[in-house]
């Protein structure tokens, strides 16, 4: 199964109390490069969602988001400082009657005062906190690679339309090739007729001159070769799996056959059909930057 590098995915669940959201966003990149954003309570499991993006994904930029919140108040405690509350009392009420100032002492004020709370956070289970996370994760990821799996076949349905356009192409081209030689010889033979005008024409050295030509002009090899690895593109598509880099590669060999090709067309239509060959190549290469 062929899949895109290109991909999203969410999940958003409710577990043992805490939400957990976790997104994930991928673009083309050549080799695999993943970056995990987490709150500070979620550091610890960096390794562990790196880990199951890779179990998944071989090539691409991955962004990994993700947050939790938690519904209980188990994990905070709020504590008064008690010796800092009386100074700050002590000390106000020394101002009002000291100094004649206006006694306006409130809760209010006193809790703005620093240090007057003490937040402490409760002991956390950290392998259940991951266990709960990775949950999430991977449920994440199968959003996401579903997402992957359904860009991925529009992809394979176009290279192999693509392909079956390239091979058209290529039989125009082989059928033109013989054509072009027949067409050489008529002409060489005319030629010799108008310049020798009535002189006998070795018809020996028409074959030797055609044949020369012939093997000038002679594409058969590359066609073959062209052939060949349109073949294997589509073999490549129907086992599926990472194959992008193959196609990379692949498409480099075509492309290197479509210029030698080109080379040897000395036949103005035949050029043109040439020109659209690596037109279309160009187009599949394009759309295989897209596969992971």
């Amino acid at each position: 199964m062929v899949k895109s590098m290109t991909g999203y995915g969410r999940a958003v669940e409710t577990v043992n109390g805490r939400e957990f959201t976790v997104e994930l966003r991928s673009v083309n990149n050549r080799y695999l490069d993943c970056t995990v954003k987490l709150p500070r309570s979620l550091t610890f499991g960096e390794d562990a969602v790196k880990q199951a993006v890779k179990a998944t994904i071989t090539r691409g930029k991955v962004d990994v988001y993700i947050s939790v919140r938690s519904e209980s108040a188990a994990d905070v405690q709020v504590t008064l400082n008690e010796a800092m509350v009386e100074g700050y009392l002590a000390a106000m009420q020394k101002m009002v009657s000291q100094y004649g100032v206006r006694d306006d002492i409130s809760v209010s004020l006193l809790s703005r005062m620093p240090e007057v709370f003490t937040v402490e956070r409760g002991q956390v289970d950290e392998e259940q906190l991951l266990s709960d996370l990775m949950g999430v994760v991977r449920l994440a990821l199968q959003n996401y690679d579903a997402m992957r799996t359904t860009e991925g076949l529009a992809l394979e349905n176009d290279l192999r339309s693509r392909g079956n356009t390239t091979l058209e192409l290529v039989s125009q081209v082989e059928a033109g090739s013989g054509q072009t030689v027949a067409d050489y010889r008529t002409r060489l033979e005319n030629k010799l007729k108008e310049v020798l005008a009535n002189t006998a024409i070795d018809e020996s050295r028409i074959l030797t001159e055609a044949a020369i030509f012939a093997d000038k002009v002679a594409v058969d090899e590359e066609t073959v070769r062209l052939r060949s690895h349109l073949q294997q593109m589509n073999t490549m598509l129907t086992t599926g799996g990472p194959i992008g880099r193959k196609l990379d590669f692949l498409l480099q060999e075509m492309n290197r056959e479509a210029n030698t090709i080109g080379s040897k067309c000395s036949d103005v239509a035949l050029a043109r059909i040439v020109v659209e060959i690596k037109a279309e190549l160009e187009k599949i290469r394009e759309q295989t930057q897209n596969i992971e």
